[in-house]
Protein backbone atom coordinates (compact mmCIF):
# COMPACT_ATOMS: atom_id res chain seq x y z
CA UNK A 1 0.00 0.00 0.00
CA UNK A 2 2.99 2.54 0.50
CA UNK A 3 2.99 2.84 -3.71
CA UNK A 4 -0.28 3.67 -3.79
CA UNK A 5 -0.58 6.09 -0.96
CA UNK A 6 2.93 7.87 -2.11
CA UNK A 7 1.11 8.54 -5.81
CA UNK A 8 -2.57 9.82 -4.27
CA UNK A 9 -0.22 12.06 -1.82
CA UNK A 10 2.13 13.52 -5.08
CA UNK A 11 -1.61 13.92 -7.22
CA UNK A 12 -3.15 15.80 -4.16
CA UNK A 13 -5.60 12.94 -3.67
CA UNK A 14 -4.94 12.25 -0.24
CA UNK A 15 -3.38 14.48 2.33
CA UNK A 16 0.41 13.62 4.08
CA UNK A 17 0.91 11.76 7.16
CA UNK A 18 1.26 15.16 9.74
CA UNK A 19 3.69 12.84 12.00
CA UNK A 20 5.90 12.58 9.16
CA UNK A 21 9.19 13.55 9.87
CA UNK A 22 9.73 16.96 7.11
CA UNK A 23 13.24 17.70 5.78
CA UNK A 24 14.49 20.07 3.17
CA UNK A 25 15.92 17.10 1.23
CA UNK A 26 12.93 14.91 1.30
CA UNK A 27 10.90 18.38 0.15
CA UNK A 28 13.21 18.27 -3.18
CA UNK A 29 12.72 14.35 -3.76
CA UNK A 30 8.52 14.45 -3.58
CA UNK A 31 9.10 17.39 -5.66
CA UNK A 32 11.06 15.95 -8.25
CA UNK A 33 8.84 12.95 -7.93
CA UNK A 34 6.05 14.82 -8.77
CA UNK A 35 6.72 16.37 -11.34
CA UNK A 36 8.21 13.53 -13.39
CA UNK A 37 4.92 11.69 -12.17
CA UNK A 38 2.95 14.22 -13.77
CA UNK A 39 5.26 14.31 -17.38
CA UNK A 40 5.07 10.59 -17.36
CA UNK A 41 1.23 11.08 -17.16
CA UNK A 42 1.21 13.28 -19.70
CA UNK A 43 3.11 11.76 -22.41
CA UNK A 44 1.16 8.56 -21.91
CA UNK A 45 -2.10 11.05 -22.68
CA UNK A 46 -0.27 12.08 -25.59
CA UNK A 47 0.57 8.72 -26.87
CA UNK A 48 -2.84 7.27 -26.02
CA UNK A 49 -4.52 10.37 -28.07
CA UNK A 50 -2.55 9.77 -31.56
CA UNK A 51 -2.75 5.84 -31.37
CA UNK A 52 -6.40 6.18 -30.83
CA UNK A 53 -8.15 9.34 -31.24
CA UNK A 54 -6.15 10.68 -34.34
CA UNK A 55 -7.08 7.63 -36.52
CA UNK A 56 -10.57 7.88 -35.97
CA UNK A 57 -10.39 11.59 -36.85
CA UNK A 58 -8.99 11.15 -40.63
CA UNK A 59 -11.41 8.71 -41.21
Amino acid sequence: MGILKQFGEYLYIKKKDPNEPKTQWMKYMHGMNRISLMMFLVGLIVILVKLFILPMIKK
